[in-house]
């Protein structure tokens, strides 16, 4: 059996991991980069690579010699693309300049996922606000950070390169996704930690949050990764896919779910080291499109990711 070259930028990352462990490896043999951790000795074919070098990026491509390429690797916290600007459009914008001009030079016939963001839709016009319907593909962009201008960029370039030089490029478009695994810099995660150390007794009992009134889409990271495979298999070259849940929910509900597995009574206050400067209120997708052609269907709910999570953090340190 010849097994597919599949090569995953940011190999090493939250969804970067999860992704490596759903592509069977007697039919897939994976190339990737890590960074800016190197990888574990055990980890065969990761690279540690920064995707501001050119030169990196073009020998990892020409040494990979993909059919698949995933382009997870990305500065991707929203807070601290305004404190990391340089870097952000450094390494989201160029880097996949690099990329696909290195899949153009050694890997031509390789099928690409860009993996873009929910957040380039940013703030809904108009005066429903909050109230609003999901967002769909088809919908404008309202950039409101650095990191969404950053991921805008990057789309412009992916359709550029199917257009003009005939790369075979998806754009997916995910919306928030937690799971086990994720670091400690985004929502659910940080909540989870802070009540296993508080149960722990490392941390007085107060939970400290930024705004917890804004709604979002969340999916498990197991069933996006599941989307993003069936995105290379099934999706239109050129085309963009939400991958959302379509279900609103508000962040309070999430601590509410998480607190309520607590063993110690918790305090919550905010923050304002947490907050953004500028947060969108409502960030809901319409999954109608990736369902419709690939047959994705989220499947793990929201009370087993969370709970899932928190058994991370009970065995760590």
């Amino acid at each position: 059996m010849i097994k597919r070259r599949v090569f995953i930028t940011g190999a090493t990352g939250f969804a970067g991991r999860h992704l490596m462990a759903s592509l069977p490896p007697l039919e897939n043999i994976i190339y990737g980069t890590a960074y800016p951790q190197p990888p574990h000795p055990n980890e065969k074919n990761i690279r540690h690579l920064d995707f501001r070098s050119e030169r990196d990026v073009f020998e990892a491509v020409k040494s990979a010699r993909p059919e698949w390429v995933f382009h997870l690797a990305a500065v991707s916290n929203v807070r601290q693309s305004w404190e990391r600007k340089k870097e952000t459009m450094e390494t989201n914008v160029m880097g996949t300049f690099f990329l696909f001009e290195a899949v153009k030079k050694f890997a031509p016939e390789a099928r690409i996922l860009f993996i873009s963001s929910s957040d380039i839709y940013g703030f809904i016009p108009g005066p429903e606000g909050a109230a609003a319907r999901p967002f769909s593909e088809d919908d404008p962009f309202q950039l409101v950070s650095p990191y969404a201008l950053s991921k805008f960029g990057g789309e412009l370039m992916a359709g550029f390169y199917r257009r003009c030089e005939g790369l075979d490029v998806v754009i997916a478009r995910p919306f928030p996704h937690t799971g086990p695994g994720q670091s400690p810099d985004f929502v659910c995660s940080d909540w989870a930690r802070q009540i296993i150390r508080i149960e722990r007794g490392s941390q007085e009992p107060v939970i400290r949050v930024g705004n917890s009134d804004v709604l979002r889409d969340f999916t498990d990271v197991r069933d996006t990764v599941r989307a993003y495979i069936l995105l290379l298999e099934k999706g239109k070259a050129g085309d963009v896919y939400n991958v959302c849940s379509g279900r609103a929910t508000a962040l309070r509900e999430i601590l509410e779910i998480l607190l309520s597995s607590a063993t110690r009574d918790v305090r919550v206050e905010q923050d304002p080291e947490r907050l953004r400067k500028v947060d969108i209120p409502h960030l809901v997708g319409d999954n109608r499109k990736i369902r419709a052609e690939t047959g994705w269907e989220p499947g793990i709910p929201l009370e087993r990711t969370l709970a899932d999570i928190l058994d991370y953090w009970r065995v760590r340190p």
